[in-house]
């Protein structure tokens, strides 16, 4: 069966830690590929501030150039709330012979309990953990731990830093900074 692990967020916008975290899970756990799934309602969390085609565009300039990364629209195809349960459960349908390996950053694990259908997930995927600073990865169900560089930025900081006029190269690739400043997002 191919493996696949599957990288989900808002990406608004998608940065440099987003790409490594992909990349570590992507050699350390030997996968085939890495998909890349912008959500369209995130359930722990309030929608993105740039529209859905416009993520999806800066994911797919982050990922461009590397052949083991990929995209995936299939959450901001589906209306409502974008619960995993869901959409593993429709990847699962479209693919059965591809065994996905969801990864979740090491702040969300101690939510697991909490998942719309955790026990059905489960049985689904296998959880991926990736190590954060400041986080343990402590939860009731089985999840793979992968350890990461240590890279202290969000999405929220180089809005921040576009909302004041700032510079944000090697934060995120470039063709993101490039589609960011061609479509005038994020300013203030």
């Amino acid at each position: 069966m191919k493996r696949v692990g599957i990288l989900g967020g808002t990406f608004d916008p998608p940065h440099i830690g987003h790409l490594i975290i992909a990349e570590e899970v992507y050699h350390q756990l030997d996968l085939d590929e890495v998909w890349f799934l912008p959500s369209n309602q995130p359930p722990h969390k309030s929608g993105a501030t740039v529209d859905n085609q416009n993520r999806l565009e800066m994911v797919k300039a982050a990922i461009a150039g590397n052949p083991h990364f990929s995209v995936s629209d299939i959450e901001l195809q589906r209306e409502g709330k974008s619960y995993t349960y869901d959409t593993i459960k429709q990847l699962k349908q479209l693919n059965p012979d591809i065994e996905f390996y969801f990864i979740i950053g090491g702040d969300m694990v101690e939510y697991l309990p909490k998942w719309h259908e955790i026990k059905k997930l489960m049985e689904m995927t296998q959880f991926v953990g990736v190590k954060r600073s400041g986080y343990q990865l402590n939860s009731p169900y089985p999840v793979e731990e992968v350890e990461m560089p240590i890279i202290e930025v969000s999405s929220t900081m180089i809005r921040k830093r576009l909302g004041q006029g700032r510079e944000i190269r090697y934060l995120t690739a470039d063709g993101v900074i490039d589609y960011i400043k061609e479509h005038q997002l994020y300013e203030a």
